[in-house]
């Protein structure tokens, strides 16, 4: 991952409610979850949530699937796990330290 896209994703990642969609969308699994369940699950209104789902979607972090008339949000686990990577890149100074490193939280 490059720097970059890395600050992309922080700065996605750096608003509350948008941090709360993420884990939200993680939690869910590969299912994902649909845009109303999400406003209804975090009380946010449709188009405070639209909002933040785009700026989740551009970051790269999750990515929507149309449904009819609805749409499906899921966690991009392949740049979550990327993110993680580049921010642990240089952990202990590449000492081969496992208390360094950080534990798989999910097998996803």
């Amino acid at each position: 991952m490059e720097t970059k896209h890395a600050i992309t994703a922080l700065t996605a990642l750096g608003h509350a409610t948008r941090l709360a969609i993420f884990r939200l969308l993680v939690e869910a699994g590969p299912n994902g979850r649909m845009a109303g369940e999400i406003g209804e699950a975090l009380a946010v209104p449709g188009a405070t949530l639209s909002f933040h789902l785009k700026e989740l979607v551009h970051a790269g972090l999750i990515g929507g699937e149309s449904r009819g008339r609805n749409v499906c949000y899921r966690a991009n686990f392949d740049a979550m796990n990327a993110l993680v990577a580049y921010l642990t890149h240089n952990c202990c100074a590449g000492s081969p330290d496992e208390s360094c490193t950080p534990a798989a939280a999910c097998a996803c």
